[in-house]
């Protein structure tokens, strides 16, 4: 009887781990299951670059396009080329895309990650709100919309297909200075080219490395000379 319930209690105690065990992977892979937006957060008046990424399909199905809408409120929508896409995009009678479609150049496999990317640009004015970009996922069978948007209040985190969004930032401290690529500033350059120029001269106006070197070299050469005339000997 005993060897029965310990046997019973084992063989709870093995579901319950695999549940849970289960239930924790579930949670991370359900919250990986979406169109993701990178970086979160853009800065107003200045360029950025966003990247739009996945790392599923449709419910196993192949990605053949993702169609990006942009908000009515960007001044600016530039895709980035990428070899993995051939891209279209729709303008309204501002010139300003409104939406833009990414077709890839092979159906991308489930569970292979992707991501296409464009730079944005948000009016000051716009500093502080957050933004929604709908994305339609295309597959080869089917398609998942993720354009819903959470309401006052609401988690974002409770909507089945949530769209990616951004928030727009503090304005760019320099009106060239929005770009997410990175780079050095002229201050950088020539802070860089001074430090070099200093160097320069502080080698140029010492000489005492050069004699010291010199006179290493002179050593050296001695003691090659003497060691040369003691095997001889």
């Amino acid at each position: 009887m005993t060897r029965t319930m310990t046997a019973r209690r084992r063989a709870r105690l093995a579901v319950g781990v695999t549940a849970g065990a289960a239930l924790a992977l579930a949670l991370p892979l359900a919250a990986s299951a979406h169109v993701h937006v990178t970086p979160e957060e853009v800065a107003a008046n200045g360029s950025t670059r966003i990247d739009f990424s996945f790392s599923h399909g449709c419910d196993g199905s192949p990605t053949t396009a993702l169609v990006v809408d942009i908000p009515a409120e960007a001044q600016g929508a530039t895709p980035v080329i990428d070899g993995a896409w051939t891209i279209t995009t729709e303008a309204g009678e501002n010139g300003i895309p409104t939406r833009v479609t990414y077709t890839a150049v092979a159906p991308i496999p489930d569970a292979y990650a992707a991501s296409a990317g464009m730079n944005v640009i948000f009016p000051g004015s716009a500093e502080g709100e957050s933004f929604a970009f709908p994305v339609t996922q295309q597959c080869e069978t089917g398609e998942a919309a993720w354009v819903q948007v959470a309401e006052d209040g609401q988690d974002p985190d409770d909507l089945e297909y949530p769209a990616p969004v951004v928030v727009v930032g503090a304005a760019a401290a320099d009106a060239h200075g929005g770009h997410s690529e990175g780079g050095h500033s002229s201050g950088d350059t020539a802070d860089a080219a001074d430090a070099e120029t200093t160097a320069a001269s502080s080698s140029a106006a010492d000489p005492l490395p050069i004699w010291l070197s010199a006179g290493a070299l002179v050593v050296a050469a001695a003691a090659l000379v003497l060691a040369i005339t003691r095997r001889r000997a």
